[in-house]
């Protein structure tokens, strides 16, 4: 049987669908700058997208269901052949999942006059595909460890289902964007559990022997299932006000035990490379956002509210996904595993939009300026990996 390197090397067509990760990251690095680009306008007034969506719900709809898929995409049909040993998804079929993609955007884009359930539809069809591949590929490799991934996967396809829901039933999605944010947040709680602390043991091996990060135990497993159950209460939390000290609690209590997760990893040691450090950076959105939603929902203030939820979003997923496609695009191109100065200004960029869109939240009377300088900072950002990244991604394969 031919080997995952084998089936790369076979395919003659466009370099771009040589491997999972090359048209996904790409596409999504383009999305992401363009989302921001055009929302920030819309939303002050400035221009008019032809979307039938309101500006707020296709700014949610779009990087949460848009953009987040796209990352995923490209990292788990990258990363699911190793898991599995079988082989990976390239060419044409590669090329007609990423069509599947770019057509949700597009329809959601130019939505305006169309019917909602054929919307619905089509922007649903890929993660259903990506989905029910990604299933048949765990399963046919009996990789049952990695189920969780899927189930995760699952939440965030039911979220945007319901996304759909909610915005013909009632005009707003409060209840589905909740589930979407959950749902992502338990993927990067399980992924980035897993590659945080093996990438940054491999890079102290290498360059800077002495403490390591500790081993995935109990403590992980705990702390995992916390966060679920304290993401679950914060979804319910506008739907049982009763239930407020609690699920504060439950938040809180999620916070501390992610920050010390954090801490296990060894990020102290990790300051010498950026293309490791910045996933110590993007995992402590992560507690971050736990205790902002404890503070929201114990003090029931919409501004602690909406920097939670940046916290997670513009921090923990922005700047995540970032780190992971740089380091997954450098690794599987063969180019050395260190961050040149555009990569750390990348990274720096998407850092800076994280905390000025949570500034902007909890300073509303600077919100305008704030809002306007994340925007700008999250495009350059965005934009920057996207150019600088493209000769990776788009250039042949090593042979």
């Amino acid at each position: 049987m031919a080997t995952t390197m084998e089936q790369m090397r076979a395919w003659q067509g466009p370099a771009v669908l040589s491997y999972g990760f090359r048209p996904f990251f790409f596409g999504a690095g383009l999305l992401a700058a363009l989302l921001i680009a055009l929302w920030v306008p819309w939303y002050l007034g400035f221009i008019r997208v032809p979307s039938a969506f309101a500006p707020l719900n296709w700014h949610i709809h779009e990087l949460l269901f848009g953009y987040v898929p796209g990352v995923i995409a490209g990292f788990l049909l990258t990363a699911v052949p190793n898991w599995t040993g079988r082989l990976p998804v390239v060419g044409w079929p590669l090329g007609a999942l990423f069509a599947l993609w770019l057509g949700g955007r597009a329809i959601v884009a130019f939505s305006a006059g169309l019917a909602p359930d054929l919307v619905a539809g089509v922007t649903i069809a890929f993660p259903l595909a990506l989905g029910l591949l990604l299933a048949r590929e765990v399963m046919a490799g009996r990789n049952w460890r990695n189920l969780k991934v899927l189930v995760a996967l699952g939440a965030l396809i039911l979220a945007q289902g319901f996304f759909h829901y909610e915005i013909a039933v009632f005009g707003r999605a409060e209840t589905s964007t909740r589930l979407g944010i959950a749902a992502t947040m338990m993927l990067i709680m399980i992924i980035g559990g897993r590659i945080v602390p093996s990438f940054t043991r491999n890079w102290i091996k290498r360059a800077n022997p002495g403490r390591e990060p500790r081993e995935f135990g109990r403590y992980d497993l705990a702390a995992m299932l916390l966060g679920g159950i304290a993401l679950a209460g914060w979804i319910l939390a506008t739907h049982l006000p009763g239930l407020a000290a609690p699920i504060g609690a439950a938040l809180a209590v999620a916070a501390l035990v992610h920050l010390w997760r954090l801490l296990r990893w060894a990020p102290d040691r990790t300051w010498r490379e950026p293309l490791v450090m910045v996933l110590h950076v993007a995992y402590a959105f992560v507690p971050l956002g736990f205790g902002l939603a404890a503070i929201a929902v114990l003090g029931e203030d919409p501004g602690w509210h909406q920097a939670a939820i940046h916290a997670w979003t513009s921090g923990g997923i922005g700047l995540m996904t970032l780190a992971v496609m740089t380091r997954a695009s450098r690794g599987h191109s063969g180019r050395p595993l260190t961050a040149p100065l555009g990569t750390v200004l990348v990274y720096a960029a998407i850092t800076a939009a994280a905390l000025l869109r949570i500034a902007a939240a909890l300073l509303p009377e600077a919100m305008l300026v704030l809002l306007g300088l994340s925007g700008l900072s999250w495009c350059l950002g965005f934009l920057g990996f996207a150019l600088l990244y493209a000769r990776i991604l788009l250039w042949p394969p090593l042979r």
